[in-house]
């Protein structure tokens, strides 16, 4: 696969008189945590395909409420810049920015509401991307790839993302990957397991979540066994430029979370694409808040 690009990239058709709008969770915890969102947002922004690029978050300001506030265009497009349909995507984001269907009218705005970027299509080739960069030149053959996620019995949407990325995986013709496997932080498959569950001298572990925080820089490396206990701020860790690690009679590379990469940009204008393509025969459906 040619580096730089997406297996499922889309054309995407500018809006000029339109404003995206970038949903993320954000963290009253890790200060880092709402980077990527602002990374994504700006890179759209340079682009010059929207009228206005803004971000905003459930934990951190600007918060989801305020959010259309900002915005002067009266045609807006909302991407969850999160991993899974869920708890978030289906209740929470809806009722604070009071939408009632794919596309509402509120607040004299059209409000477009696209599905999360981690469920679409592309997510698979960053995915590879992604370990051809932290495992340069190890033979697919002799690895076993692990999507981790942070897994919960609330909402069994939370899983399908990725399990559907591996069973992409598994299925492309040039794939040459051992083994692939989704594990959780949570529930079973567990990530502490993986020197159980690989057979290959060589593990590849992606991250699937949208920013570098506590899970990647701290909880994952400790289930792993590189890290023994709490220490630097996540901001000051160095986990993922000292690959590889040598544990368990194994050589592991382990990866920052798939949402770091610069081409999430991508992703989330194939999600606006996949949006105007799905709802194109059924522009009557508007919902009035």
């Amino acid at each position: 696969m040619p580096q730089g690009k997406l297996i499922c990239a889309m054309t995407f058709s500018p809006k000029p008189h339109a404003a995206l709008l970038i949903v993320g969770h954000g963290s009253t915890e890790n200060p880092d945590s709402s980077t990527p969102y602002f990374d994504h947002a700006r890179e759209i922004e340079k682009r010059g395909v929207f009228a206005e690029v803004h971000c905003c978050f459930w934990k951190e300001e600007p918060s989801m409420r305020e959010a259309l506030y900002m915005i002067d265009a009266e045609e807006v497009y909302i991407v969850p810049d999160f991993i899974s349909e869920g708890y978030f995507t289906q209740e929470v984001i809806p009722r604070e920015l009071e939408l009632t269907g794919p596309t509402t009218r509120v607040h004299k705005k059209t409000i477009h509401y696209c599905d999360p970027v981690g469920i679409h299509p592309s997510m698979t080739s960053l995915i590879l991307q992604r370990t051809a960069e932290v495992a340069p030149g190890v033979p697919q053959e002799e690895s076993t790839l692990f999507i981790v996620g942070h897994g919960t019995g609330l909402n069994k949407n939370s899983t399908k993302a990725i399990r559907d990325q591996v069973e992409l995986i598994r299925t492309l013709p040039d794939c040459q990957f051992a083994d692939v496997q989704d594990t959780y932080m949570e529930e079973a498959p567990f990530i502490a397991d993986w020197g159980k569950i690989a057979k290959t001298p060589n593990v590849i572990v992606v991250p699937f979540f949208i920013a570098d925080g506590l899970h990647s820089y701290q909880d994952i490396p400790m289930m792993l066994g590189f890290e023994k206990d709490e220490g630097l701020a996540a901001s000051q860790k160095d986990v993922f430029r000292n690959n590889p690690y040598h544990l368990q009679n194994k050589t592991l590379y382990y990866s920052a979370a798939i949402g770091t990469e610069p081409l999430m940009a991508d992703v989330i204008l194939d999600q606006i694409s996949s949006f105007d393509a799905a709802q194109s025969d059924h522009s009557e459906n508007v919902a009035y808040a």
